[in-house]
């Protein structure tokens, strides 16, 4: 009897492969067996030569839900064909070049299972099968089975072992199987102890009444209210101290989401899936509590995604606010007793249970921008989901890239895959910072990764950088310094699979700030290159940053400095003191500032397109004096700008570029001209706010095009976080398209410095080539 051997390569381990495989060669009558191995799964298959090929042809037509097939491998099969087909004990130990899925949403049978009066697991919140429910979220170390993660405590009844053992059942090997005889259980308290009744029913009771209520979820705690109570928003941001960053939603049902926002379909499907990521809608209909999201023309909605949230909201008629559970600026909450005392101060009730959350998980934030859902923020979901690496990188291995500062995240590459881990955050806090320790050292066990070389930003002062440089030093391994707008470009290639050994590509880069060469802040970059090379062209005109790091946190400084640039303060007032811009400025210490910026104290010069933002807003009267978060002024400028984007052109004659040495520079005073003069005309602001937008779009398309002419290109990448702004990316993009440019975008990782690890990884993999 022929056989044929079969090797499955990709996330196939823990996801329903083997019972799907098992399935599929009974429908095809084969004889045979499949197991887990090293390499992802091994099936040996026995039957007709002509069977033997449409069984292969339709494995990856009939994949799991949360499976990813990266690679399938026939080879010829010899030996005696047994009498039936098996499901066999892995094989080989640790699974080193397999991947651990991520977590995923619950699945509509599971939902039925819950839903239904005659299901054991009726109401039960920690339904799953291997089609939905925890994975990277629980485990402790590999291989992936129950007795490494935090279910190894709950001992399966018989019903669930008898499910588990089961190739028929869609439980087969799912890890977290239990129900409520032998599984983890719910209960809700207050400060004094627990409550009696239902615990859902009574939180759902608490949030009507306008009670805060903590949740423990899927990757960590949050903070639930009701989204349609002023007073307890209010009060959730005072007790939180959030005071103007939105807050995410969480709607029962698309249903219910759709009376609040426009939700199209490529959005729907983005929060229906199993990744159900929080998802930034246009806010339309009826209205909720105003200071869910201040000064912002979205929302950002998510709909339920474990059993626990699909029956607390079956419970309630009006979205909620699900926001993580912390104070602001510390890492979420993932254990009771730290949620007891962290939100003690926040909560009136807390809806716990006793399964351990061992990794931590935010919420995944996604955008729909040009026709493409693109990640802000890669989380639950999505990590530690792998990339393999494009043409040229098939041999790259044990790279260690850390990432950057903020919106910290790092990547492993592994055997020509990168994997990135789940957004960490801000590593100026100093729990944030054990947990990214904690996190790579996690990620090295789980898949096997001793590194070799080591991938840092070049600024001296990253916490990311100096841990890297540590444990260079103590494997030892390779240390690579790698330029921040380098790394932007990188990974975007690496995104969209540009070869190793492909053509250099035009790019601009625009973010807040980033280490240049010599010491310099960039931000506002014009670049030619690749993985192995990048060479800076142009870049916007370099002006002071009064105070370092607080001109993030005052707009006002950034239009300032960029104002007392490019005109004299007297001439100024002279013509425009009327503006409200410059009377506020009027009132600041100016002559402190003079000094600064003309002595060099804490005043860098930085060519930022972010703080360039900051400025324009600030002109506008947005946020001028405080942004209580970083890029808020920013948002509103693009908020401002949108009812009015679609009937405005660019300002004319609004910005130069002059030669400067090797490079050219980008100044914009023209543009401040126009601007003035359009305010002290009393042109409405949206019309002003759109014009910028048009101003910035048509000058960096006509620099790429002309920097094509002399440094040939025909694909243009654009990223860095500036490009989260919806008008400026598809703007620019339609621009570019239409010159005859390929234009990349990130999508699946972020544009801002959480896609950062991935450019410093590759970069890092394509020097040792």
């Amino acid at each position: 009897m022929p056989g044929l051997a079969i090797r499955a390569r990709g996330v196939v381990q823990g996801v329903g492969f083997r019972p799907t495989i098992w399935h599929l060669a009974k429908t095809y009558q084969l004889t045979g067996s499949v197991w887990n191995d090293q390499e992802g799964v091994m099936i040996h298959a026995y039957g007709p030569a002509s069977v033997l090929a449409e069984f292969a042809e339709a494995i990856p037509k009939h994949l799991p839900p949360l499976a990813r097939l990266d690679a399938l491998e026939s080879a010829e099969l010899l030996g005696s064909a047994p009498d039936e087909f098996l499901i066999v004990a892995s094989a080989g130990g640790r699974a080193a070049d397999t991947v651990i899925a991520a977590d995923a949403a619950t699945c509509p049978a599971c939902l039925a299972d819950i839903a239904d009066p005659g299901n054991r697991r009726y109401r039960y919140p920690f339904t799953n099968c291997t089609h939905c429910g925890p994975r990277l979220s629980i485990v402790r170390r590999v291989p992936y089975d129950r007795r490494h993660t935090s279910m190894a405590g709950f001992a399966m009844c018989p019903e669930c072992l008898s499910e588990y053992q089961d190739p028929a059942d869609r439980r087969f090997h799912a890890q977290a199987n239990c129900c409520p005889v032998c599984g983890p259980k719910l209960w809700l308290e207050d400060g004094k102890g627990l409550l009696p009744g239902d615990p859902i029913d009574q939180a759902a009771a608490a949030i009507r009444a306008g009670r805060i209520v903590a949740i423990k979820g899927l990757g960590g705690f949050h903070l639930a209210c009701d989204a349609a109570n002023a007073e307890t928003v209010r009060r959730l941001r005072q007790r939180k101290r959030r005071y103007a960053k939105p807050f995410a939603l969480m709607a029962g049902s698309e249903t219910m989401l759709r009376r609040y926002a426009e939700c199209s379909s490529l959005e729907s499907a983005a929060l229906q899936s199993p990744a159900a990521p929080i998802m930034l809608l246009t806010a339309a209909g009826a209205g909720l509590a105003p200071e869910l999201a201040p000064g912002d023309d979205k929302l950002g909605f998510l709909l339920p995604y474990t059993p626990l949230h699909h029956l607390l909201m079956a419970a309630l008629n009006t979205p909620i606010v699900l926001t993580s559970g912390n104070v602001s600026d510390e890492p979420q909450c993932i254990d009771n007793a730290a949620a007891r005392a962290e939100l003690a101060d926040i909560a009136d009730l807390w809806l716990m249970h006793d399964r351990d959350i061992v990794n931590r998980l935010d919420d995944s934030v996604a955008r729909l921008v040009d026709g493409e859902i693109r990640l802000l923020r890669r989380a639950r979901g999505y990590s530690p989901q792998a990339l393999i690496l494009p043409v040229g990188f098939e041999q790259a291995d044990g790279v260690l890239a850390m990432g950057a500062e903020l919106k910290n995240s790092f990547c492993l590459i592994r055997r020509g895959q990168a994997i990135v881990s789940q957004h960490i955050g801000d590593l100026e806090n100093a729990a944030a910072q054990r947990d990214y320790r904690q996190t790579i050292d996690l990620y090295r066990q789980l898949h096997g990764c001793t590194p070799t070389r080591i991938a840092i930003d070049r600024h001296p002062g990253y916490l990311s950088s100096a841990h890297g440089r540590e444990l260079a030093a103590a494997l030892p391994a390779e240390l690579k310094e790698v330029q921040h707008h380098h790394a932007h470009l990188a990974a975007c290639l690496a995104e969209h699979a540009a070869p190793l050994a492909g053509p250099p590509v035009l790019a601009a880069i625009f973010d807040g700030l980033g280490l240049g060469d010599e010491g310099s802040l960039w931000g506002g970059e014009f670049f030619w290159g690749g993985y192995r090379t990048c060479r800076r062209l142009a870049h916007f005109e370099a002006i002071a940053l009064p105070g370092g790091t607080q001109a993030i946190r005052e707009p006002w400084r950034n239009a300032y400095a960029q104002l007392a640039h490019y005109f004299a303060w007297p001439d100024l007032i002279a013509e425009y003191g009327g503006l409200a811009i410059v009377q506020l400025l009027n009132r600041k210490p100016l002559a402190t500032l003079d000094a600064m910026i003309a002595k060099g104290l804490n005043s860098p010069p930085a060519s930022s397109c972010g703080r360039w933002f900051d400025a324009f807003a600030a002109a506008l009267g947005l946020h001028a004096e405080f942004a209580d978060y970083e890029g808020q002024a920013a948002i509103a400028l693009e908020t401002l700008a949108g009812p009015a984007f679609f009937g405005e052109r660019a300002y004319p004659d609004a910005w130069t570029l002059a030669q400067t040495g090797e490079s050219r520079v980008l100044s914009w005073r023209g543009l401040w001209l126009a601007v003035l003069t359009d305010l002290r005309d009393g042109t409405d602001l949206a019309r002003v706010a759109a014009r910028i937008h048009h101003t910035l779009i048509d000058a960096a398309s006509a620099i790429l095009s002309t920097l094509a002419t002399t440094h040939p290109a025909d694909t243009v990448v654009l990223s860095g976080g500036v490009f989260q702004n919806r008008l400026l990316l598809e703007g620019l993009s339609a621009k570019l398209r239409t010159a005859g440019f390929q234009v990349l975008a990130p999508r699946a990782y972020p544009a801002n410095d959480g896609g950062l690890a991935l450019g410093q990884a590759v970069i890092a993999a394509a020097a040792a080539r």
